[in-house]
């Protein structure tokens, strides 16, 4: 009764791999290119975050107040929320928290700066972008230290083959 049925099944698992297999060998020669590309990209999209935090802080500083502002719980990895007061007197908590929360915990009272017309953009006083330089240049610097190498490896082992 069954017996044509794993006999069917081999069968679209050989189909499946007879359509893969092309597009496998594609891209395994190309993987020099794929490397390079990918560390590329992450370098292109490192500097675009140090100019999107430049351009940030440069509108902080068109329009500036200063504010004490507590370190709310809820806060991630990827976000720090802080709850400041205005000079209208509205409490303020910032969707996307502020900008270089490094070292900040929760409860902690903290000196924020922030652009009066749009006070969403809230940062650490005494902060900038710059504070981001270092980390970010050494995170590039590590990335091509792996993925240079591997690149190369790659595109000389394929003229080898």
């Amino acid at each position: 009764m069954a017996t044509g049925t794993g006999r069917t099944g081999t069968r679209a698992v050989d189909d499946l791999a007879a359509l893969v297999r092309p597009a496998a060998r594609g891209i395994a020669r190309r993987l020099p290119e794929i490397v390079a590309g990918l560390a590329v990209v992450v370098t292109a999209l490192a500097f675009l975050a140090l100019v999107g935090a430049a351009l940030d802080d440069r509108a902080i500083a068109a329009n500036p107040a200063v504010a004490q502002a507590e370190v709310l719980r809820g806060s991630t990895f990827s976000r720090t929320l802080v709850r400041f007061t205005v000079a209208n007197g509205e409490a303020v908590v910032p969707e996307h928290g502020v900008f270089y929360p490094r070292g900040l915990q929760e409860g902690d009272t903290i000196a924020v700066e922030y652009d009066v017309t749009e006070p969403e953009l809230v940062r650490v006083a005494g902060r900038s972008a710059l504070d981001g330089l270092v980390p970010l240049g050494l995170g590039v610097v590590v990335m091509w230290a792996v993925l240079g190498p591997l690149a190369v490896w790659l595109r000389r082992r394929r003229a080898g083959s």
